[in-house]
């Protein structure tokens, strides 16, 4: 069988990997796929470096005695360094692994800070009591840490009058000085006029939600 050009003009032991690079240099697009973790008969190199439950170098050895040794104690093979040569695998429980990092991955989502932007809409014949209402609403997203957008929706003949909205924005804005600062001053965005407002205290973590309530609880 005749050898491939572009492998040997590219000089490569791997003819997949040439033509990547190759592509790659020619501005053409390559189709790439995510890493799979390949564990116990989906490792077909003939020989891998075998680390075992302990941490210990066991060494070279055939991909088929390390499968063995897998078996005999309960374990899986599992490829922890595809692109070594030969591979690096290691004995492990993989299902308590997956798990293990299943478990880390949802503590870091309960650490993450996540703002979010409420919107708290009214219109310019709201009444007093309705304003005041909207405004406890809008307090209570800045207390939790949220920014809060405040938008007045004008229609028809509204539209000609501006001032109404700037007025009613005003006194949520007085009505919200404990709780947020203004971020953006009142402004007409289309058929709406909006004002932006931030939290004065940091949003707290799910973990800090709950250790706030533990603490709480043991004290009363």
């Amino acid at each position: 069988m005749a050898a491939d050009p572009l492998c040997l003009s590219l000089r490569l032991p791997d003819c997949r990997r040439g033509r990547h690079e190759f592509l790659s240099r020619l501005g053409r697009p390559t189709i790439t796929r995510p890493v799979q973790t390949r564990v116990n008969e989906r490792i077909r190199i003939r020989e891998v470096r075998l680390i075992d439950e302990e941490g210990q170098q066991v060494g070279v050895i055939p991909t088929r005695d390390a499968l063995e040794m897998a078996r005999q104690r309960g374990l899986d093979l599992v490829e922890v360094a595809p692109n070594a040569m030969p591979p690096v695998c290691r004995l492990m429980d993989y299902g308590k692994f997956r798990y293990e990092q299943s478990r880390k991955e949802r503590e870091s989502r309960k650490n993450q800070h996540v703002v979010e932007l409420k919107e708290v809409r009214i219109r310019p014949k709201i009444d007093d009591h309705d304003l005041e209402t909207k405004g406890r609403q809008a307090a209570k997203f800045l207390d939790g840490g949220d920014k809060v957008k405040l938008t007045v929706l004008f229609r028809g003949r509204e539209m000609a009058h501006p001032d109404i909205g700037r007025g009613l924005l005003d006194q949520l804005a007085e009505q919200l000085r404990p709780h947020g600062n203004v971020e953006q001053p009142p402004r007409m965005e289309g058929r709406a006029m909006t004002m932006h407002f931030g939290p004065l205290k940091p949003k707290q973590s799910q973990q800090e939600k709950e250790g706030a309530h533990t603490r709480d609880e043991a004290e009363a």
